[in-house]
This record gives structure tokens, sequence and C-alpha cells, in this order.
């Protein structure tokens, strides 16, 4: 399946179900256009199972696995063992796993006695039948076979010897994987390495998988322990994505195993050090698609991963990286960000003003009168760590090098609850926005499904002149934060743009008022999308 390796470390094999096991994360549906796209992101990544859903089980994935797809990756189809008291040939399940267009197929089956009784309702030999006879009939018809034996450290803490038997008995059938489940993710590293050891007494290693649960946060760990113990195959998903507290994170363990010993000289995985300079990208297009913020705190690719703000390390970082990271962030496609804050001294907005492209020598006076205002509009409730966009912005205006493209005289939002045509009770939007550009006055209104909706719209309609440079604008992310309680809290408002290039940026806004902190957020990202576009006066 993978060419030999040039050197003598051993293999590991990644086993994404993303498009399986992901899709059971709360809020998250994905259509067959989405299992298509990220199929195609893990194959270009370098995994080399993608399972891609269970075919006979939704219109979707029985649609994805209706004809063979473009992928080098194994692409995996899941479905359940042949039901007792029927043959693999009579089970209208088997058979959809068996006609499904899949290089191979995954099993799963009970390996918890108690499961068998209870969910099965059938007895420990019948259990055991199943295994055998999907899996025979699955290599009848030339399929690779892998078993997923859900449950196998609670079943193998409960009844070892039965645990044992399920797995031998998927390997004497014919299985090339056995994959040991951590299915309610309680399991502990230390247990997790002693029980796959024991395993391998009757399974070998290069046949087992290990496929953990993130319940206790120690998905990867377990996964690393049992790739210590001898698995060489990792089931995981993107972002660690999965039901209740999600699956071990390829995110986290792609990087962990490229980059960090013993497991970087031991082992060799399909990702290459190039693709794995895309895993930021990557992880973060999951993201938009499946229409959630990334998580700015995640292990390597989070836009905090390597982040620093404390004004002394800020300087330490600078001088020497290392001080303070643990990987180089372009190593997974991500980058140093020194954020400027109340904490921050002029090592970090030297670097910041850097980042963001500004030039500016280190005994130039305006950085410390960035500094001041930074600082002063912090204690108002202003946060530019997370608002690149906006912290530009102040820099540029303290340096005199912001045109004034329009003026904003005034506007009114307009929010009316009432029944429509239909009967149906709406609540409904309208915004109006007088702009001054040069000598022009433009009146502009529009409608939204939300007052901060209407008045982007309404803002954006017409801007004069500068209107063509904002075309290809949107607004793609809105998030609120209360920071201090009672009915005249202050809000603070972070709006994410992007243009047609697929750049995005962040600006803040922060008021009494919710609408007039968004209208300052979305003034200052079209002010940013003129600024950058060399929009003239």
């Amino acid at each position: 399946m993978s060419a030999p390796l040039p050197d003598s470390r051993e293999r590991l094999h990644l086993f994404d179900t993303t498009l399986r096991d992901g899709a059971q994360t709360t809020g998250v549906d994905f259509s067959l256009e989405d299992k298509l796209k990220i199929a195609a992101l893990l194959d270009d990544l370098g995994i080399d199972y993608v399972e891609g859903g269970y075919p006979g089980a939704n219109p979707t994935d029985t649609a994805l696995f209706a004809k063979r797809r473009p992928l080098k990756a194994r692409f995996t189809a899941f479905g359940m063992t042949k039901r007792a008291g029927r043959s693999a040939a009579n089970d209208p399940g088997v058979a959809a796993l068996l006609d499904a267009e899949a290089d191979a197929i995954c099993f799963v089956a009970k390996a918890w006695d108690y499961h068998v009784h209870v969910a099965l309702g059938c007895t420990l030999d019948e259990n055991i039948e199943g295994i055998s006879d999907s899996v025979q009939a699955a290599r009848a018809r030339g399929r690779e076979v892998l078993v997923d034996c859900e449950h196998f450290f609670d079943g193998y803490k409960a009844n070892p010897d039965y645990a044992l038997a399920c797995a031998r008995t998927a390997f004497k059938s014919g299985a090339r994987w056995v994959v040991l489940c951590d299915t309610n993710g309680g399991t502990l590293p230390e247990e997790i390495e002693a029980i796959v050891t024991a395993v391998t007494a009757v399974v070998p290693g290069v046949n087992l998988g290990i496929h953990a649960h993130n319940d206790t946060e120690q998905a990867v760990a377990n996964t690393l322990a049992a790739v210590r113990a001898g698995c060489r195959q990792i089931q995981g998903t993107l972002n660690g994505l999965g039901e209740r507290c999600g699956n071990a994170n390829l995110t986290s363990l792609i990087p962990t195993l490229l980059l960090k010993q013993p497991y970087a000289e031991r082992f060799a995985i399909g990702v290459t050090a190039e693709k794995l300079r895309n895993l930021t990208k990557i992880s973060r297009q999951l993201d938009e698609l499946i229409n959630r913020p990334p998580n700015r705190h995640a292990p390597y690719v989070g836009a905090a991963a390597f982040a620093t703000k404390a004004g002394i390390h800020a300087s330490a970082v600078l001088k020497e990286p290392e001080t303070y990271e643990h990987v180089p962030p372009e190593t997974v496609g991500n980058r140093r960000h020194v954020l400027v804050s109340e904490q921050a001294g002029k090592s970090n907005v030297l670097a910041e003003l850097e980042r963001v492209g500004l030039t500016v020598a280190k005994d130039d006076p305006r950085i410390a009168r960035i500094l001041d205002e930074v600082k002063e509009r912090e204690s108002l409730g202003y946060a530019y760590e997370g608002a690149d966009a906006s912290f530009f912005l102040l820099a540029k205006r303290v340096m005199g090098e912001v045109p004034a493209f329009f003026a904003v005289e005034r506007f009114k939002v307009n929010v009316e609850r009432r029944y429509n045509a239909a009967g149906d009770l709406v609540t409904f939007s309208e915004a109006t926005v007088k702009v001054k550009v040069g000598d022009e006055l433009l009146i502009s209104a529009a409608e939204g499904n939300g007052p901060v909706n209407a008045l982007d719209a309404a803002l954006r309609k017409d801007l004069g002149k500068y209107q063509r440079f904002i075309e290809d604008l949107e607004l793609v992310d809105f998030r609120v934060r209360i920071l201090n309680g009672g009915t005249g809290a202050v809000t603070r408002v972070l709006i994410e743009s992007r243009d047609r290039a697929g750049e995005t940026w962040t600006t803040v806004g922060v008021s009494a008022n919710i609408i007039d902190a968004s209208f300052q957020a979305l003034t200052d990202s079209i002010t940013y999308k003129l600024v950058k576009e060399g929009a003239g006066v």
C-alpha cells in the first residue's frame, strides 16, 4: 500500500474519521459536497485512510459511496458486523458495505461482554461469529478489512479473555487492522500502554490500531501511549472533532510525530515536512466549512499557539525565538504573534508593527505614542490581541497616515417585530446611513436579518468613488463580549472580514451600546480595506 521507506524507520499509518466520527460532533452536519472537499484536503495532506461514512445509514453517505472517488488514500466505508441469527450474505447492512465503492471496509464490533448482552442482545459466541463471518465476506470481495473493537479497553478490564478473543478472531479471519477503541474515553495513558502491550501477544503490533476519545482530555496522550506499546495505525479527526468531547486530534498528533523525539527518528508517516506547512490552513478551512470560529488556543495551529504577550517575553522571543517556542511556527504553517496589550512594552509594539507591515525605527518617538494610545484604549475596554486590522489603523493614525476616506454624519437602525403577510411573527431590521465622501453626501438604506447586518449592508451600499474597492468585502464572523455586569455594561465587538483573495482581518469596537460598538468595528474594517487597496483620497 505504501512505498518502501528509504530508511529504517517504522511506518505509522494515519486513519482519518472526520467524515464519520467527526460528523457526530454537536452542531456539525456535512453535506455530500462538504465531505468531498474535506476528503480532498486529507488526501493532499498525506493521510493513508479516509473514512467516508456509513453507506446505507443515510442518503449522504449512500451517495458518497455510489461511485469511486479519485483519492490516493484508502477510501473506507464503515458499518456493523452481521447481526445474530442471519448470515453475512443475508444481512442488508453488510451488503451495503460490500456494494460500496470503497477500498477498505471498517466493521465495528463489540468487544465488551456487557455490551454484547445489553446492546446486541445475543450470546458471546454469536458476536464472535459475527466478527468472523463479516471479515471473511469482505475479504472474499477483495476488500481490505479493519475491525473497530468497540469499548475494547473497558471490555478488557471487565473480561480480558473475551476482549482478546474478539481481537484474535478479527485478525485470524483476515482483518488487516484490529483497532482498539477507547470508546468512552475514560482510559488513562498508563492503562492504554499496559493493555496494548498485552494485546500484542495475540495480534502483532503491525496489525493494531488505536482509536481514542477525548473525554479525559488525554486522547492524544493515549494515542502516543498506544504507539509506544506497539500500535501502528492511528485513528483520529481534524481539529479533534467527534461526539461528546471529541476524538484524538490529528492536527496535534501529526506535527508531534514529525517534529518531536523519539517519534520523528523512530517512525515515518505519509505527511511530509512540506505538506505539514499546510496544516494550519487546512485546520482553518475545516472550521470555515463547518461555520465555527477556530480554536485560538489549539496546539500548533491556533492563532495564540505562538503568541507572546508579556513585554519581557516578547523581547526574548524576538532575540531568540527558541526561548518561548517549542517548534518554529512556520513548520506547521502558523506564525509568530507578539501581542499588543496593556502589558506590552516597546518590543511588543515594534514586533507587531513589523508583522503588520509597518517599518518604524527603534528610536522613533511615535512608538511611545502608539504604546500610550494602546494602553489608554485598552483601559476603556478595547483589545488588540485579536484585532490586527484595528491595531494597524491605530498605528497609522498616530503616524498621520490614514486618509479621511469618508465621514459618517449619522446612522439610524430600526428593529420591528410584526406579523408578515403569511401570518408569521418576524423581526424586521432596517438601517439608514448618511455618509460624506469628499464633498458628496450619500444616504443609503438597507434591510437585514438583524440590526448589525442591516447597518453593515447600508454602510457598504454606496461609498461613492470608493465603492469599487469594497465590492468583494464580506463579514464572516461577529463576536460580542460583555466587559462588566449590569444593564449599562460595556460591550466589546470583534468583526472578522474577508475579501475575494481570501485575506481575512479583524477589527474591534467598544461602547455601552452594542450597535455603536459594532459600527466602530464595521467602519474600521472598511477603512482597513481601503488602506490596503491603496485607495486615493
